[in-house]
């Protein structure tokens, strides 16, 4: 199994996740909306990934989700740095790890 396709496909579906809930939660969007104001005070976050996290939380709803699950290459990299990190809780993370390697899995 190829884990880093393993781990872009798990990443694509968490965020897949996380746009329905957005969209039924405006505190979602708000949420990482902090997150992403505290990593350009803190500094912790690269400026050009807090920028582009920012323009990215300026769309509408509808949008945004849309963008989270998009396949091309600077997707990709943008979701390694989520401002999304603790939306879906811990098993419900787990059960989507799993389906995702028993789908890359299956023939």
């Amino acid at each position: 199994m190829d884990l880093h396709r393993l781990a872009e496909e798990r990443s694509v579906a968490y965020h897949a996740v996380v746009g329905q809930r957005l969209l039924a939660d405006a505190t979602v969007i708000a949420r990482a909306r902090a997150r992403v104001a505290l990593w350009d005070r803190d500094g912790s976050v690269h400026p050009c990934w807090v920028d582009a996290w920012r323009r990215l939380l300026e769309l509408p709803p509808s949008q945004l989700a849309d963008a989270l699950v998009d396949r091309s290459e600077a997707a990709d990299a943008l979701r390694q740095v989520t401002p999304f990190a603790g939306v879906i809780e811990p098993r419900a993370r787990w059960q989507i790890w799993r389906d995702v390697r028993q789908r890359l899995s299956s023939p």
